[in-house]
């Protein structure tokens, strides 16, 4: 049966830590997911992403409350299984440039390449992109409250956000096809 699981899981060591790095946004449509993908069969990781060589990824570093969690949903009676996967992102400091990026995300689905802390990279939103669900742009209240932008970006998909076979920026251009990886 197909469903059957292959292996089991011993008891980790507590050395990896939580948070994200940054995330890196590909505008949707770069890719075909189910021609420009290749998996390594053993593992299920993305071991390339064909798109244009030339073509820019935007990358934007992050720092403090910031959060990628994927909600499994399961029904018995309809016989399905979906996957949302929910990035909550805080970038700092308004100005004129991001604020117009921020419109344009908002208008679109983009895939967005999440880097953790641990340099672990997952791509969300891989078939069907992720949305701007929710968002603020604040100025706080106080002098120490925060001044910039609050987004929400929610996916749902068939399988769960699926790791990237990299450790570094710089093996992920070449998972991407040498992309040119922008800020």
């Amino acid at each position: 049966m197909s469903c059957d699981i292959t292996h089991g899981r011993l008891e980790q060591c507590k050395d990896v830590v939580g948070g994200l790095q940054a995330i890196y946004i590909l505008n949707y449509g770069l890719y075909d997911p189910l021609i420009d993908i290749v998996y390594n069969a053993g593992t299920d990781e993305i071991t390339n992403i064909n798109i244009a060589g030339s073509t820019p990824i935007y990358k934007f570093e992050l720092k403090g409350t910031n959060s990628f969690e994927t909600t499994i949903t399961s029904s018995r009676e309809n016989g399905t299984t979906f996957f949302e996967q929910v990035l909550a992102v805080q970038l700092k400091k308004q100005d004129v440039q991001t604020h117009k990026e921020i419109k344009l995300l908002t208008y679109g689905r983009p895939n967005i390449i999440v880097r953790t802390n641990a340099n672990q990279y997952f791509i969300a939103g891989l078939v069907r992109g992720m949305d701007v669900t929710a968002g603020t742009i604040g100025n706080g209240t106080n002098l120490g409250d925060m001044n910039g932008y609050s987004l929400t970006f929610t996916g749902q998909e068939a399988v769960p956000a699926n790791f990237l076979d990299c450790s570094t920026e710089a093996q992920l251009e070449v998972l991407l096809n040498n992309a040119i990886i922008t800020i």
